[in-house]
């Protein structure tokens, strides 16, 4: 007897429909797999048989014939499982009579993934909002998805979600026994969450004692979503400026928690009771990671780090330390957005639109240009330290900041400075008004700006021209190197709630820049 189940194979962010077709006859006993799969879904025979007996229902006798299709993808996972469970037990002659003509109606009008234990029960598996969304797509009316899925498929619209608790539940859900309650979930745009698994332990700007020119530059930086490297003696401050930052971020708008939840959920890091993200990830590698942990890729590609961060921050403490091949890897990402991996099988392309912060020593002692503590570091030694980093990721970054150390007495000093709820409040009045004024091309933050597009938003008249170009040909500034030293200074006017990009805006912003000669 043959049946037809469907499920979704993931493919980057995305998903799509796969057939699940299996064929039970007479012959001597047997159950293959075809259609591409690889070790995992070979396996499921196993976990299947096994799931099937113990959840009271016989496996089918006989030849049995799974077949995935299209038959030229490969098929990885264990997300099949439960829809191949469901194949067999709808393709075995002894259940001909259990099914009625509208419960196989059902089945044909919905899609089906999970993992099966082999007691029957349904595990979790990745990309299930990516599923959801494919079965929309598909023109299917439901979904069953394992009941740790469920809040996060029911961020998709339009479609019906069954939480599936065991192959058992499912059946006695298609005869009729007992209906499984589709799951009802109201996402309100105001609604709030915690932090993405793995963010920072988050502090306050006004932690932070001194350092006001750093603190300054992390403020413009956050407003326009701009990259900047902070450099200075070990203890500074360099790594809880970037840690704060988060706290100094607009929540992500509605439609940016969904980016973020669909690259997290296909990653399989959603956590069940984090069902849609609304804050900005913070990631921060180690400096020994690899090029495919960072950007993404892999014998199976799956999202880097610079893909979980996307809406985000990626914190590169230590920047000199990663492999030199491996903060190559960035330039591409950094200034395109996107990230686009490319195997036999064919490309996928995952977004990568996150800030970069960078922290680095000025020399591999530390100390140079310290008057606490002499550097002993030769000439040689500081000069491959600073080429470590190339000049053309240098280019892509915006802003270069100097953290010296802080006085002792400072610390020790009982004043605060500004709380992170007032910079933030600066932060997100500057933000709206670039997405008002970027709103028609798509954009969001002014890094965002493409060259094209300079002359519209960061216009500039009279002596901030003659200024800006003074500082090109002394700083001999790239083309990239101009335009970014632009979009800062378009962000200083926005926090000055100024329309025109003024000479002091211009004056800042360089400031930022010519300090790039020094690392």
């Amino acid at each position: 007897m043959l049946s037809k189940v469907y499920s979704a194979r993931v493919v980057g962010l995305d998903a799509e429909r796969i057939d699940v077709e299996c064929d039970a006859g007479p012959g001597q006993y047997a159950c293959v797999i075809v259609g591409l799969p690889d070790a995992s879904v070979q396996e499921a025979r196993e976990r299947v048989r096994s799931a099937i007996k113990n959840s009271g229902l016989s496996f089918p006798r006989g030849r049995v014939t799974v077949n995935l299709a299209p038959a030229d993808m490969k098929k990885q996972g264990a997300s099949y499982d439960l829809p191949i469970a469901l194949s067999m037990v709808l393709a075995d002659p002894d259940m001909r009579g259990v099914f009625s003509d509208a419960a196989r109606a059902e089945v044909e009008k919905s899609t089906c993934v999970g993992e099966l234990s082999l007691e029957g029960s349904v595990r979790a598996v990745a990309g299930a909002v990516a599923c959801a969304h494919a079965a929309r797509t598909c023109g299917h009316d439901s979904i069953f998805v394992p009941q740790e899925n469920a809040a996060e498929a029911a961020l998709i619209d339009g479609i019906t979600i069954y939480p599936v608790p065991s192959l058992s539940a499912l059946i006695d859900h298609l005869v009729g026994v007992a209906r499984l309650k589709p799951f009802a979930r109201e996402v309100s745009e105001n609604e709030t969450f915690a932090q993405p698994p793995g963010g920072p332990l988050l502090s306050d700007l006004s932690c932070i004692k001194g350092q006001h020119h750093a603190k300054r530059a992390l403020e413009i930086a956050a407003a326009g979503g701009h990259h900047i490297l902070f450099s200075g003696p070990p203890g500074s401050g360099k790594t809880m400026l970037a840690r704060v930052l988060p706290t100094l971020l607009p929540q992500l708008s509605f439609d940016e928690a969904l980016e973020v939840t669909r690259i997290w959920s296909v990653a399989g890091k959603l956590s069940p009771s984090l069902p849609l993200i609304r804050e900005r990830p913070f990631r921060s590698p180690h400096h020994s990671a690899s090029i495919a942990s960072l950007v993404g890729g892999g014998s199976t590609p799956s999202p880097g780090e610079i893909t979980l961060a996307h809406r985000g921050v990626l914190f590169l403490d230590e920047f000199p330390e990663f492999p030199r091949s491996v903060i190559e890897a960035l330039r591409q990402p950094l200034e395109d957005g996107w990230v686009t991996i490319s195997r036999a099988q064919g490309s996928i392309k995952y977004p990568s639109r996150c800030q970069l912060v960078a922290a680095q020593n000025p020399c591999p002692c530390g100390n140079r240009g310290s008057d606490r503590q002499e550097c002993v570091c030769s000439a040689g030694a500081i000069s491959m330290y600073q080429k470590r980093i190339s000049g053309p990721i240098l280019d892509r970054i915006d802003m270069f900041v100097d953290v010296p150390a802080v006085d002792i007495e400072l610390l020790s000093s009982p004043g605060q400075g500004e709380t992170s709820e007032i910079v933030r409040a600066r932060i997100i009045k500057a933000r709206t008004c670039q997405t008002a004024r970027l709103a028609v091309h798509h954009l969001r933050t002014n890094n965002e700006i493409p060259a094209h597009f300079l002359e519209t938003f960061c216009e500039l008249k009279n002596e901030a021209l003659a200024m800006m170009r003074t500082a090109a040909e002394r700083l001999g500034l790239s083309a990239r190197s101009y335009a970014r030293t632009l979009k800062v200074a378009r962000t200083i006017a926005d926090l000055d709630e100024s329309e025109t990009i003024e000479t002091g805006h211009i004056a800042e912003s360089i400031q930022y820049r010519s300090q790039c000669r020094e690392y």
